[in-house]
């Protein structure tokens, strides 16, 4: 151990890379029998080749462990080389920011190296590659599902501007009824009343209110728009029945994970699918369920001063994860007989529809890691979140007070 340094030294031999689009700079630190610190910088290109080149480098000099910076996707090709060649973090840029002054890249990879020698990073969950190719796969999905439903509310206006009211009477215009309604108009069909026959099942109760809302203004600017539109739609929706395939296929060994997840109120196969991409089967990586939740940024912002309390927001956290847990969240809010429905409605009016999301979310997220840890199905006598503390009487004769209320309080003798 060097004892000239106030710190212990924990890794003897380590990098930091300060990661850019084109450039990583190096600085690497040894310690010499003597205890003394050699340090070195170099810089590298980011292609594959100058890459390489900063791996032979490490390993010529006995590098064992390397820390980085999670800088958008640039750290990706860097860790997939040196990943297994030696020990590798990477970190959140919040948590190794320096203190504001003279800023270089030079300095930035001397002081990242300098908090890995001692043992000072945290570093961030990267999971195995096979999840992180899963993962690819449902972001992906997801982005798609996104801009289908910008397709589909384009195709609407397009609608609107040609005065068709369709979709207030039939509730989906890309269903069978509807999507034959949209070919016949492409077609350059213009009748309402040959126009609301398409109408199948349940929808043939409303053809009178079809017929009316089908008479519009289509013209051939509105027709080609639809068909653009429309042949677009089906393409996004052929691309996601592909994905989704192939998603199948990489989760087949975790059918029973799956199910279990499903049991879950408001989570369906895809939100199972990409629940499982973004945490993992197991949870060892997370000590308790708190860190998950913490991890993926669905617990409220810690910001104390003077003792009190302020309202902050949640922390960052993926915000693919989050994005898969408010959807969850939203469809178990309107679920009926549940306790995360209940909990959500009871939330809504008093914090809004956001704020309620993000709770329930953080409920149906502490949920998934006890089902996938004891792999049991959900039940909510188990899964139940935590209950609130009572409102102290301060709190609650003030809030009278602000209603206009004289309010005296005086605590009750104990029984004798």
């Amino acid at each position: 151990m060097d004892t000239s340094e106030p710190l212990s030294v924990v890794h003897h031999r380590c990098c930091g890379l300060d990661i850019h689009k084109r450039q990583v700079q190096a600085c690497l630190l040894l310690t010499t029998p003597a205890g003394k610190v050699q340090q070195e910088q170099r810089s590298f290109g980011t292609m594959t080749e100058e890459l390489l080149a900063l791996l032979d480098w490490l390993l010529a000099a006995g590098c064992t462990h390397v820390a980085m910076e999670a800088t958008g996707s640039f750290w990706k090709p860097i860790f997939n080389l040196l990943d297994g060649q030696v020990e590798i973090q990477v970190v959140n840029a919040a948590h190794i920011k320096q203190v504001p002054g003279r800023k270089t890249d030079v300095r930035d990879a001397a002081w990242i190296a300098s908090l890995l020698r001692h043992g000072l990073l945290q570093p961030s969950f990267i999971p195995e590659r096979s999840q992180r190719e899963l993962r690819d796969l449902t972001r992906y999905r997801m982005s798609l599902v996104n801009e289908r439903t910008a397709e589909v509310n384009r195709l609407q206006k397009v609608l609107e501007d040609a005065n068709i009211k369709a979709a207030g009477v039939a509730t989906d215009m890309l269903g069978k009824s509807g999507r034959e309604m949209l070919d016949r108009m492409v077609a350059g069909e213009t009748d309402a009343v040959r126009l609301a026959q398409c109408a199948r099942g349940k929808m043939r109760a409303k053809i009178p209110q079809l017929e009316a809302a089908l008479a519009g203004t289509v013209r051939e600017h509105h027709r080609w728009l639809l068909e653009q539109q429309l042949s677009h739609i089906d393409d996004l929706s052929a691309r996601i029945a592909a994905l989704s395939e192939r998603i199948g296929q990489l989760l087949a060994p975790f059918e029973e994970e799956l199910a279990l997840l499903d049991t879950i109120p408001g989570v369906g196969p895809e939100t199972a699918e990409a629940l499982l991409a973004e945490i993992g089967a197991g949870m060892g990586q997370f000590p308790d369920a708190d860190h998950l939740a913490s991890w993926a940024g669905m617990v409220p912002g810690s910001a104390v001063s003077a003792g009190k309390h302020k309202r902050s927001k949640t922390r960052k956290g993926s915000r693919w994860l989050r994005a898969t847990l408010v959807v969850a969240a939203q469809a178990a809010g309107r679920g009926k007989g549940t306790a995360l429905g209940a909990r959500f409605r009871a939330l809504e009016p008093r914090r809004g529809r956001k704020r309620a999301a993000v709770a329930v979310g953080h409920s149906i997220l502490i949920a998934a890691y006890h089902i996938l840890t004891d792999h049991l199905p959900y039940d909510e006598r188990l899964h139940q979140p935590k209950p609130r503390r009572p409102m102290p009487p301060e709190r609650l004769v003030h809030d009278l007070e602000a209603q206009g209320f004289e309010v005296t309080i005086r605590r009750r003798d104990p029984a004798a």
